[in-house]
C-alpha cells in the first residue's frame, strides 16, 4: 500500500512529467514545403542577404537557415545566428526541467533544496515567467534589428507583376528598390511575361507534387538542393504516420524582389501571396490531424542557366 509520502512523490514526478511534454514539445508549424517558418535553398552569393521587400511583402524575410552555399569569408549566416540562440535558450531552460524531474524522481525536489508539490508548481510559474520575458525580449530587439517597411497598408492590393503586366520594368526595379539587399552582386536580368507564367506555374506544381509526395515532378521543377531538403521533410512525415495533402493553391498577388545574373546562371526572386488548402491525414485512417493556414506569403527564388528552364532554388517566408 502506497504511503501518503509515496503517493506525494508520485504526484511530483508526473506533474514534472506533464511540464516536460509542455516545453519541449514542437511548435504547431505549417506543414507545406518551406512552411516550418525559415528559409532554406541558395541564392547564389546573395543567399545570406534578405531579400528586397516588395508591395507584396514588405516586411522583414526570414533568413536563410539551410543552404549547400558557404557563406563568403567574414560574412555570418543569420540563420545559423538564429538557430544558435535557440538551442541555447532551449538547452538551458530544458537543464532546469531535466534537473527539477530528477530531483523529483528521487524525493529531494527541484536541486534537492525545495520539499512538496508547492514549491515545486511555484518554480515551474517562475521559470514559465523567465521564458515569458526572454521570449518577449528577443522579440522586441528583433524587430528593432528588421527594420523592414511598415507601410504595407498602402501596398496595391492586385496581383501585381506576376501577371506580366510592366515586365520590362520589373528587372530595374528588382534591383533598385524595395528593402534592398545588402550589396548586391551580379549583372540586372529583365524578367519578361513568360517568365512569371513560369514562376506561377511553378508555384502550384511545387505544391500539389509535394502533397501527393511526387518526387518525380518535384525534381523536374526544383534543384537537386531543394529536392533533398523536401525528400527529408517527406520521410520525417512517413516516419509519423502523416501525410500532407495541398490542393486549390491559387496566386493572389506577386511582385518581383530582384533579378541578376552571375557567369552562366540567372536568378529570379519573387514575393508571392498565395491561397491553399493545407491539411495533414492519418496514413492509417485518413482523418485529418492538422490543418494548415489557407493563405501564405512567402519568397521563392528561380535559377537557370542562360537558355534554360527556371527551377525553384529557394524558399523564405515573408512578412
Amino acid at each position: 500500500m502506497a504511503t501518503p509520502k509515496t503517493g506525494r512523490r508520485r504526484m511530483a514526478t508526473m506533474l514534472a512529467l506533464a511540464a516536460a511534454l509542455a516545453v519541449t514539445a514542437a511548435p504547431v508549424v505549417e506543414a507545406r514545403p518551406g512552411g516550418g517558418g525559415g528559409g532554406f535553398g541558395s541564392r547564389g552569393s546573395r543567399t545570406y542577404s534578405p531579400p528586397a521587400g516588395t508591395a507584396t511583402s514588405p516586411g522583414a524575410t526570414a533568413p536563410i537557415q539551410r543552404s549547400q552555399t558557404a557563406p563568403s569569408p567574414g560574412m555570418s549566416n543569420p540563420g545559423m545566428q538564429a538557430n544558435s540562440g535557440r538551442r541555447f535558450g532551449g538547452g538551458f531552460f530544458a537543464g532546469l526541467l531535466g534537473a527539477g524531474l530528477l530531483g523529483a524522481l528521487v524525493g529531494g525536489g527541484f536541486f534537492g533544496g525545495l520539499g512538496g508539490i508547492a514549491s515545486f508548481l511555484g518554480l515551474l510559474l517562475q521559470v514559465g515567467l523567465l521564458v515569458g520575458l526572454v521570449m518577449l525580449a528577443v522579440s522586441f530587439f528583433r524587430r528593432r534589428q528588421s527594420g523592414g517597411p511598415a507601410m504595407a497598408a498602402n501596398a496595391p492590393s492586385a496581383r501585381s507583376n506576376l501577371d506580366g503586366a510592366s515586365a520590362s520594368t520589373m528587372g530595374g526595379m528588382g534591383l533598385g528598390g524595395g528593402g534592398g539587399s545588402a550589396a548586391p552582386q551580379g549583372q540586372p536580368v529583365n524578367v519578361q511575361p513568360a517568365d512569371y507564367e513560369a514562376f506561377e506555374r511553378t508555384l502550384n506544381e511545387v505544391q500539389t507534387a509535394y502533397g501527393r509526395e511526387d518526387l518525380g515532378t518535384l525534381r523536374r521543377v526544383a534543384t537537386p538542393e531543394m529536392v533533398g531538403y523536401f525528400e527529408e521533410e517527406l520521410r520525417a512525415n512517413a516516419q509519423r504516420g502523416v501525410v500532407n495533402r495541398i490542393s486549390d493553391v491559387k496566386l493572389l498577388q506577386g511582385d518581383l524582389s530582384e533579378a541578376w545574373r552571375e557567369g552562366p546562371v540567372e536568378y529570379a526572386t519573387v514575393a508571392m501571396r498565395f491561397a491553399l488548402k493545407d491539411e495533414t491525414f492519418d496514413r492509417n485512417t485518413q482523418r485529418v490531424v492538422e490543418n494548415g493556414p489557407s493563405e501564405a506569403k512567402e519568397f521563392w527564388t528561380f535559377a537557370r542557366e542562360r537558355g534554360g528552364a527556371w527551377l525553384l532554388s529557394a524558399i523564405q517566408q515573408g512578412r
